[in-house]
This record gives structure tokens, C-alpha cells and sequence, in this order.
């Protein structure tokens, strides 16, 4: 990944707070016929692993042992050039992107054992039914019902050996401008508007030691 050193984040903290923020990430690999991609929920299950599961069919239930690239992908949006004070002082700026991503390098584990899958879909489910006003639970299904469906599944085991971070938001620009992308942000008002200005907010903050 290119990875500038304004943009550079380092911090487990911060990186950690993304991947679990935003779980739904892809695998890349090598494959039998070159490089293959897959995209499923990840828990970060301690900061040495991450774990999930797919289906038995997957080119990932085959491949224990294989190197992969995860990649977690943060808020992201576009940053219009008429936002930047020093574009009508001097006309000389063009259009980005602002993002947030995180990179882990690991190797995978296929894990066949039902009682490891069971704990991670009692995990899982009960994560993301959280905020629902009544939860649904892996129990709520017939046994035999769920016992069929462990069957269909395996586990991954990625042992997490380097992690990079890039969150390109605006430090390469002056105060002013940067002060721009917000104000722009918030008249845009669009789906993950909120969500780029509060990461940059926070990423500032951080920055002058707030």
C-alpha cells in the first residue's frame, strides 16, 4: 500500500477501533488460478487473531496454512477542490479522496472443531443483534436445525503478523483547508458525511495532543 507519512497510523488503539467498527472485510490470497478475493465479517479476536467463518464450498475453507492480505475497509468520501480556501486564493488544488483503511498480513487457520464454531456464532450474532429491540439468538433456531448448519461451515484462524493503517484525512493541507473539508462535509450532508468529519475531528485532536 502506498502509504504516504502524513497517513501513516501506527497506533493499535486507533487501527484496532476501525477493524471493529467496521468488520466486514476482504481476503485476498493466491489462489489455484492467481489471486482470489473474499468478503466476510471478521471478529478481531485478540490482537494477535482474527476469526470468522464460510462455507465449506469456499476456496478459504481449503486453504489452511496460505498467506493472506485483510483488508478492512473504513468511512470514505470524496473532497471537492471548491472547498479549500486556498483554491479561490490561488486556483491551484484538484479533487480527492478521504479514507480511512487498514491493512493485516497474516496466515490462516482452517478450524473444523463445532464447539469453536458454535462460541463464535454466539458471538457474532450476539454482537451485531445487539441494537435490535429483540435480539435474535443462535438458540432461537431448532438444534438440529443449527447443528446442520455447523456442518456447512468451517472456521478461520488468522494469525495476525503486521498491520498497516492509512487514514488520509487531510493532514497534507493547512488549517484552513482543512477547516474547509469539514464545513463542506457537513453542508453535503451525505450518507457518511458524519462519520468522515467526526474520524477527522478525532484524528486532529489526536494530532495536537487534545
Amino acid at each position: 500500500m502506498y502509504l504516504p507519512k502524513s497517513f501513516h497510523e501506527t497506533r493499535p488503539d486507533v487501527l484496532h477501533a476501525l477493524m471493529r467498527d467496521y468488520p466486514f472485510a476482504t481476503i485476498v490470497m493466491h489462489g489455484n488460478d492467481g489471486l482470489v478475493a473474499n468478503h466476510i465479517p471478521l471478529e478481531l479476536a485478540s490482537d494477535a487473531s482474527l476469526h470468522g467463518h464460510v462455507a465449506r464450498g469456499n476456496e478459504l475453507a481449503k486453504a489452511d496454512g496460505a498467506e493472506v492480505l485483510v483488508i478492512f475497509h473504513g468511512v470514505d468520501g470524496y473532497v471537492s477542490p471548491n472547498w479549500y480556501p486556498s483554491k479561490h486564493e490561488t486556483g491551484r488544488e484538484v479533487p480527492t479522496w478521504n479514507y480511512a483503511v487498514v491493512h493485516v498480513h497474516g496466515r490462516l487457520r482452517v478450524v473444523e472443531d463445532p464447539a469453536w464454531l458454535r462460541q463464535l456464532l454466539d458471538r457474532l450474532t450476539d454482537r451485531h443483534e445487539a441494537s435490535q429491540a429483540k435480539p435474535w439468538h443462535v438458540s432461537d433456531a431448532p438444534e438440529d436445525h443449527i447443528e446442520k448448519m455447523l456442518r456447512l461451515i468451517v472456521g478461520i484462524d488468522i494469525a495476525i503478523e503486521r498491520i498497516e493503517g492509512k487514514f488520509k484525512l487531510s493532514q497534507n493541507h493547512p488549517d484552513a483547508n482543512r477547516a474547509g473539508v469539514l464545513k463542506g462535509l457537513a453542508e453535503r450532508d451525505g450518507r457518511r458525511d458524519a462519520e468522515l468529519a467526526e474520524l477527522m475531528q478525532q484524528t486532529e485532536e489526536r494530532r495536537h495532543g487534545r
